[in-house]
């Protein structure tokens, strides 16, 4: 664990302890402990860490907030990075860290090099992360983007948390939808083969189906007319199938977006896990026959109505693949946690899931769901609803191409999942300080600059004194630097990758700020030595925050 995250964590304990021995002294009553929290102020004057345990212990007992501080500070003998601890109306209780203290982290990150940042908190629990899995009966589009990159991060910062990590796309290759898409793709070729053939009622109008056709007819000619309609579409089917997974798979991998799993719907149903999923649920006296359709109800879990898993016809619903998927997930494959990042018309999916997490006796929480809210494309004041190219749906490749890989991962990023965001395409390709993504990766192409000048001038900065770094510009930017394996451990335990973004735009404010307030390489050899020092260490955390959120660290710009 690194320097800054031991010391948050002690003075956690000396706060939770100090509490402890006030109540057993009289001085305060024995009230539960509310969740001690530590906080990094606004105002440098304030300290590095503030507290406001008081303030909510006051709620509770009805004491005087500024009293209680006081009490619990009387209780606390700093630990030997503190300089200060203070109590500041009307109740907060403030951590100064020493100055040389601070510098002499420079070193530990200099140490860990690319590793600063890691952590061990998962201890390798084995965690899933199932995103994207959009049905493959349509190209992506930057909704799906947002899914992939949110996904994607937070596979990263949990690995670097020290979780065993596994990336599963859920292929949604059973069902009505691949049942229209099939009927859809067979009308489109017979159409394209000069055959008058009427749409389906549920058919796919995207013109991307008459170029799936195409496609199809180029290499396989009307060798699909050739069978009988009931052979014809679902072979036919398969191959438009495959060809869309293909064309997913190349989008995603556009985006830097890659899994370790494709998993298929269709195998639950051909191994037996929907079947297995619905014994045991039947055994619970959680299945239920009316109306000629099997229905799931769990009322005493918290879920408020019964929902249908099998149609009268026979057929499955999605929610009994899901089921079956999760069952899969748990049971059979046995991960310790289950994280699903799913579009906004899922929300109302949520509770009934983990209504079944705990029919399957499962601790719910084992499922955690992160609803990705709705991308609106702007150019500029330009709200944009199509495609020029085709005059129909925006896809995500589209959008790669106009403003690059980075841009898109750092702009799905920016908000919180839970957030609908707009996507500036205009501001995405901006080369100026407006841009956000310009502006932290111009901060690490500016820091190699500074390098490559020290590499020219042959200084050798491995011997600098970084207890020479004493001025507010330094002692700011090491502060900063130093936060990255705190940020790494807020996303991996809120499951809230925009952190990184935030933490990425602020290192690079600092950076700037530093820039232009201290010269790095001068006429003051022991003074240029160690503020490269310093400028190697923001490097290596500013590259790791941009690798974790799956971006480049340009050398030059």
């Amino acid at each position: 664990m690194s320097g800054i995250l031991r010391l948050r964590h002690a003075l956690i304990k000396l706060l939770t302890e100090a509490v402890s021995e006030a109540q057993q002294q009289g001085k305060l009553p024995a009230v539960t402990l509310p969740e001690v929290l530590l906080e990094h102020p606004r105002y440098a004057e304030h300290g590095d860490y503030a507290c406001s345990l008081a303030l909510k212990l006051a709620r509770t007992t009805g004491l005087v907030p500024l009293a209680i501080a006081k009490d619990i500070v009387g209780l606390i003998t700093p630990p030997p990075e503190i300089s200060q601890i203070a109590v500041a109306p009307p109740g907060f209780i403030n951590f100064m860290l020493k100055d040389n203290w601070l510098a002499s982290q420079v070193e530990e990150i200099l140490a860990a090099g690319d590793g600063y940042g890691s952590i061990d908190m998962g201890r390798g629990s084995w965690v899933q992360v199932e995103f994207v899995s959009v049905n493959p009966t349509g190209p992506l589009h930057v909704g799906h983007g947002r899914g992939g990159v949110l996904g994607s991060t937070l596979a990263n910062v949990l690995a670097s948390a020290g979780y065993k990590v596994e990336t599963e796309y859920y292929l949604n290759d059973a069902g009505s939808q691949i049942d229209a898409f099939q009927r859809t793709l067979y009308a489109r070729y017979q159409q394209g083969l000069g055959t008058d053939a009427e749409m389906p009622a549920d058919g796919y109008l995207g013109s991307y189906m008459v170029d799936l056709a195409s496609e199809i007819i180029a290499q396989e000619k009307d060798s699909f007319l050739k069978l009988p309609e009931d052979e014809a579409v679902p072979a036919l089917g398969r191959v438009g199938l495959a060809k869309m997974v293909t064309q997913i798979k190349a989008a995603l991998e556009q985006l830097g977006v890659k899994f370790d799993v494709w998993f298929s719907e269709q195998s639950l149903y051909d191994k037996g896990q929907y079947d297995k999923a619905m014994a045991r649920l039947s055994q619970g006296g959680y299945i239920s026959q009316r109306e000629g359709a099997v229905w799931f109800g769990a009322t005493a879990l918290g879920e408020d109505k019964a929902n249908v898993v099998v149609r009268g016809d026979g057929s499955p619903t999605y929610f009994a693949s899901d089921i079956a998927y999760h069952y899969n997930k748990f049971v059979e494959r046995k991960f310790d946690t289950v994280i699903n990042i799913w579009g906004a018309d899922h929300q109302g999916h949520v509770p009934r899931m983990k209504a079944v997490i705990a029919a399957l006796d499962i601790n719910p929480e084992r499922l955690k769901v992160i609803i990705s809210q709705l991308v609106t494309l702007r150019r500029g004041d330009e709200l944009i609803r199509v495609s020029k190219r085709s005059g129909d749906i925006i896809t995500l490749s589209e959008v790669i191409d106009e403003v690059g890989r980075d841009a898109c991962r750092f702009f799905f990023l920016a908000r919180s999942a839970d957030s609908q965001m707009d996507f500036d395409l205009e501001l995405a390709k901006k080369q100026s300080e407006d841009n956000p993504v310009y502006y932290v990766q111009y901060a690490h192409a500016r820091i190699a600059s500074i390098l490559r000048l020290a590499e020219e001038r042959g200084i050798d900065f491995s011997g600098g004194d970084v207890s020479l770094l004493t001025t507010e510009p330094e002692l700011s930017l090491i502060r900063k630097a130093l936060l990255l394996p705190e940020i790494v451990e807020v996303v991996a335990t809120t499951l809230e990758p925009h952190h990184l973004a935030y933490y990425a735009q602020d290192l690079a404010t600092v950076f700037h700020s530093f820039y232009k307030q201290c010269r790095v390489v001068s006429e003051d050899e022991v003074l240029s030595q160690a503020r490269l020092k310093l400028v190697k260490a923001t490097q290596i955390v500013l590259a790791r925050t941009l690798h974790l959120m799956g971006m480049t660290a340009p050398e030059r710009m």
